[in-house]
């Protein structure tokens, strides 16, 4: 257990801490309420409990294995056996298990990715878990993983969200351990917020924490109150409170903790002008050694034994600490980068969890205030409850018929009705504020015309039937190469275009050859008839032809047409250059008497 919280810190600590109470048959129970009260202060007792649940395994309920294979995984992570732990905990999360089991599997599961440093992994099971949290009926499960999320996200930098989930269990009637969790949460979260906790609530946060005996959560939260003097300019109170419960945290043996009340010594002490007292705490906090590596309280020991051999006109030893402190620094903005990165990837996604529990929260207060209203409407006013339901119903259905009605004429205005792209009106639209964008962002925009080759052979040889579903099957390809911020549209006829947003010439070149290419592929024996679909293909970009939408149709457009006279199906790229000597040529090629003309006006 030590070499697990002390590699991994408070966070560890608070992930073994959220385990589960029994509820099965009485002698399950007994064993259970056991393991529960001494999970973290006498760990080698845990462990013989667990041998002795594990013993009647085989005789108990499918969701009693399941509890046991969930305590077995809280064993596995006190043994520092994290892979062991997640592949379990993987399978209950997923399994057939009560959804409270279910709920706290993944609460832990969460918690120890983030202690592995996997955070992507851990905010997706997060945001997997958090929905279960309406269907656990069971308080002392909910708030557990309430807490896992507010430790999570204070542990990726978001302390709102941190906030927000701690402050739920805080108004949930939470037990003692779990107030002692949250206080701490919402105080690490006002000050990563940037904001000033009360001094009660930290004081609050440490009695409840000595109450219950989770000495490592007080002693952290000390660290917030002293944080808090010497932001007040109170920073020999600081000192003092801190000196005060060194030699407690020194008895933990846990380096993480150490090194955090070494290293604001060091920094506060150095403020204060005591350089002695300032280098000894600041080399004692790097004497963590690899158990602090790339954290902030590194940072700061190097930070301050740079300051003192600079103070003190060594300049040697000062570049050897700088150089220190540079590459702690460098690790400690790399695991922040790390951390925020990987709440960025799922970002969406949890959102859209927290959206839909604040809409279950809002649907079970609806429901709550309907109850009253239905137990004390009388029966003479429910003929009007009845009439207004109708007449919300006949608003809303009137409403839904008239938005559908809306909603297709608007498709109908802006689609071509034969492929289901952009027609040329709803494309230029669309372009020109694609274009706008562009410029305004300083991105590329690039423009693919093309033109179907001898389509009116098909037309004249087969029928118009076969012809529409040419331009079809041409639109439906051509969508595979577009993004969601690309434009497609037909321009009229079979003459299509896309213009692709923050995408240079070159690469635009590459989607055209393929776009090309995959017309050149599309099977026709469906139609009763073999025939060969192909395009010719002009391309310009924004870089040579500007971000006017006329422009790049017109330059687009030469390059088809240069397309169709080199022999068609192909792809012609726009090229100022050899346009201007184009235009030169066939300025040369005029009578001198013309080209005189041409080059007077």
């Amino acid at each position: 257990m030590k070499a697990y919280i002390t590699r991994y810190g408070w966070l560890a600590l608070v992930a073994v801490v959220l385990t589960l109470p029994a509820k099965a048959g009485a002698s399950f129970d007994a064993l259970f309420d056991e393991a529960d009260a001494i999970r973290t202060s006498k760990p080698e007792q845990f462990f013989k409990i667990l041998k002795q649940l594990e013993a009647l395994e085989e005789a108990s309920t499918p969701d009693q294995r399941m509890k046991i294979r969930l305590m077995r995984a809280h064993g596995f992570l006190l043994e520092g056996r994290a892979e062991a732990a997640i592949r379990d905990l993987e399978e209950i999360r997923t399994g057939p298990a009560d959804v409270a089991v279910r709920f706290r599997a993944g609460a832990m599961l969460a918690n120890t990715y983030a202690g592995n440093r996997k955070f992507e992994q851990g905010l997706s099971t997060l945001n997997e878990m958090l929905p279960l949290v309406t269907e656990v009926k069971d308080r002392a499960a909910r708030h557990h993983g309430l807490l896992a999320a507010g430790i999570l996200y204070n542990r990726v930098g978001e302390f709102r969200l941190g906030g927000e989930y701690a402050n739920q269990v805080l108004s949930d009637e939470p037990s003692g351990r779990s107030q002692c969790i949250a206080g701490n949460l919402v105080v690490e979260a006002l000050q990563g917020e940037g904001k000033t906790p009360a001094e009660e609530k930290i004081y609050g946060a440490i009695q409840n924490c000595e109450r219950e005996g989770e000495t490592l959560l007080a002693a952290f939260s000390r660290t917030y109150l002293a944080k808090k003097w010497h932001a007040e300019g109170k920073t020999s109170n600081a000192i003092n409170l801190l000196e005060k419960h060194l030699p407690s945290v020194r008895a933990t043996g846990y380096p993480v903790l150490i090194a955090e009340y070494l290293s604001m010594l060091a920094e506060y002490q150095m403020k204060l002008g005591n350089v002695e007292s300032a280098e000894r705490h600041a080399k004692d906090a790097v004497a963590q050694g690899k158990s602090i590596a790339g954290s902030l309280p590194l940072v700061v020991a190097y930070r301050v034994l740079y300051e003192i051999a600079n103070l003190r006109g060594e300049p040697a030893v000062a570049l050897e600490q700088y150089k220190k402190y540079a590459e702690a620094d460098k690790a400690y903005l790399n695991e922040i980068k790390t951390r925020e990165l990987a709440y960025q990837l799922v970002r969406q996604q949890i959102v859209q969890k927290t959206q839909q529990i604040d809409l279950l929260d809002q649907e079970n207060q609806v429901l709550q205030l309907q109850r009253k209203v239905d137990q004390q409407s009388a029966q003479n006013t429910r003929l009007i409850v009845i009439l207004l339901i109708l007449l919300i119903a006949s608003i809303g259905y009137w409403a839904f018929k008239i938005k559908r009605v809306q909603l297709s004429l608007k498709k109908m205005a802006e689609t071509d009705a034969l492929t289901g792209i952009c027609n040329r009106h709803h494309f230029t639209i669309r372009a020109e504020r694609a274009l706008a964008e562009c410029a305004r962002n300083g991105e590329q925009a690039s423009l693919i015309m093309f033109d179907l080759d001898h389509f009116k052979n098909i037309n004249d040889r087969f029928g118009h039937g076969v012809g529409d579903w040419a331009l079809k099957e041409v639109a439906e390809a051509s969508k595979g190469f577009c993004r969601r911020i690309d434009v497609l549209g037909r321009l009229g006829g079979e003459e299509f275009a896309i213009l692709m947003y923050g995408c240079d010439l070159r690469a635009a070149s590459r989607v055209a050859e393929d776009c090309r290419v995959r017309l050149a592929q599309i099977e026709t024996r469906e139609t009763g008839h073999v025939f060969a679909i192909t395009g010719s293909f002009g391309v310009t970009s924004s870089q040579h032809s500007g971000y006017s939408l006329a422009k790049l149709l017109s330059h687009a457009d030469k390059q088809l047409y240069r397309a169709k006279h080199n022999g068609r199906n192909r792809v012609c790229v726009y090229d100022a250059e050899q346009e201007n000597v184009r235009a030169a040529s066939n300025v040369l090629e005029m009578p001198q008497r013309d080209r005189t003309e041409h080059l007077g006006a």
